[in-house]
């Protein structure tokens, strides 16, 4: 009996040890901190209302909806690649929509604004609005919707 005792133990020691190593590779993303005096000089008065007052676009084919070169999409304040090219797909919702977001870069806030409860989508680096996730994705790849507002992110082409 103290025999597989011991092996008990000893087992969920090994499983504690592999989630904190698993948890220790999560990638940390620096901090961009700065005053609302600063984001208003750098950003345009959308990109404000957007990113940091948590605004959200019109709806429109136009902006980064329809759009689908190769390269990476960054966080419109502050830089941060957040999703790769390959993920973005056509979700005729009115908005960018991409399947996946680049591991670390996007945090995830309970929303219950509006009468709705949603999950926001907000920068690591900068906790700029991005836009909400939803759950009807592509059934052939996460499942996810990242709803992004065009005013969040900018686009760099790949070379």
């Amino acid at each position: 009996m103290k025999h597989i005792t011991l092996i008990g133990i000893l087992t969920i020691c090994i499983s504690t040890t592999a989630f904190a190593q698993k948890k220790s590779k999560e990638i940390m993303v620096k901090k961009t901190v700065k005053t609302e005096e600063e984001w208003k000089k750098e950003l345009t008065p959308q990109q404000y209302f957007v990113i940091r007052q948590k605004g959200t676009d019109a709806p429109s084919e136009d902006g980064y909806t329809n759009h689908f070169e190769k390269g990476t999409y960054h966080c419109a304040a502050c830089e941060l690649q957040l999703f790769k090219s390959g993920s973005k797909f056509r979700s005729h919702c009115g908005w960018p929509s991409f399947d996946d977001a680049i591991d670390g870069t996007v945090k995830y806030v309970l929303d219950k604004s509006h009468g709705m409860i949603r999950t926001e989508i907000i920068c690591a680096s900068c906790d700029g609005h991005l836009g909400h996730i939803f759950d009807d994705g592509p059934v052939e790849t996460t499942g996810k919707r990242y709803c992004v507002n065009t005013s969040s992110i900018k686009f760099v082409k790949s070379k």
